[in-house]
């Protein structure tokens, strides 16, 4: 069995700037009543892009509170803050954004914990590396690497600190004791992803947002999958092939040497990501007590 540093699970939340109201009370009581959560598992980060932010991608921008409130929640507990630019649709022009730019300009700017920009565009990485060299970068999950090695080659790659596969590598799991502890270490698995298995138009779906953010008159993109009009449903994520369960990180993923998860969750709104707060981090015999917590705050909307 590898190890890694203290073979715990380092979970990636969604939701930095549209879910801030729940990670401010949320926040307090994972601090202040740790015995109420897995100690195998921390908070590592929390992802995201404020609205109107055209180099975002992956989903569309969400969130109207104050970064300048984002960055000093996430400083007081020392989680590092992520930037979602992965728009694969940009070009030259779109560097100069000034929204775009002030915002790295702000969270470049650490405090005793290195925030991170997850990118698609070789042309924006390079753009932020060059202006704004204090970030470490995540390759995005929506450059859609099904090919097992492109994704390895993807690892390799110096500049990246985390790589995102695609989630239907997730269970590749002979493949994946094949890396070494190095890229082991860079890996973070997409844990409840709900689009279909099977699905051919995911890259496609990915553009679609990218060409929406950057203020592009066009019509949404139409899944084709047989329940999509569902829209997100944990349960529906929980059948899907290549979710990962709790039972799945601590039995597997854990003793392989693997130690980095990101959860899905921009644009679902509090209550569903409480659910994911509670299955991923809180202990089932608190869960309860959690919600109860969660819900009676006055402060907060959950919807």
């Amino acid at each position: 069995m590898e190890n890694t540093a203290n073979n715990k699970a380092y979970f990636h939340l969604p939701g930095l700037f549209e879910l801030y109201d729940l990670y401010s009370v949320f926040l307090p009581l994972y601090r202040e009543h740790r015995e109420y959560f897995y100690d195998w598992c921390e908070i590592a980060s929390v992802y995201g892009a404020p609205a109107d932010c055209i180099w975002g991608g992956g989903r569309a921008g969400f969130g109207e509170c104050e970064v300048e409130d984002v960055l000093a929640l996430m400083n007081k507990y020392g989680i590092s803050s992520r930037l979602t630019f992965s728009n694969s649709l940009l070009k030259s022009e779109h560097l100069t954004d000034r929204k775009c730019n002030a915002l790295c300009e702000l969270f470049a700017v650490s405090k005793g914990v290195q925030n991170g920009v997850i990118i698609h565009s070789d042309l924006l990485l390079e753009h932020i590396k060059n202006h704004y060299p204090n970030f470490y970068f995540v390759s995005s999950t929506t450059k859609v690497q099904t090919d097992f090695e492109q994704f390895i080659k993807e690892t390799d790659w110096s500049v990246f600190k985390y790589v995102v596969p695609d989630f239907r590598l997730n269970k590749l799991y002979d493949k994946l004791d094949t890396l070494s502890q190095v890229q082991k270490d860079k890996v973070e698995f997409l844990c409840n992803e709900c689009c279909s298995f099977y699905c051919k138009d995911r890259k496609a779906c990915y553009e679609n947002v990218s060409r929406k953010n950057l203020g592009e008159n066009c019509p949404d993109h139409i899944c084709t999958a047989p329940d999509a009009r569902d829209g997100y449903r944990f349960s529906k994520a929980m059948k899907n092939p290549g979710f990962i369960s709790i039972n799945d990180i601590i039995s597997t993923y854990l003793p392989l040497g693997f130690s980095n998860f990101k959860i899905e969750g921009r644009g679902l709104g509090s209550a569903v990501n409480l659910e994911f707060l509670l299955y991923y981090l809180t202990k089932p015999e608190y869960q309860l007590t959690v919600r109860e917590e969660i819900y009676l705050d006055n402060m907060l909307d959950l919807f």
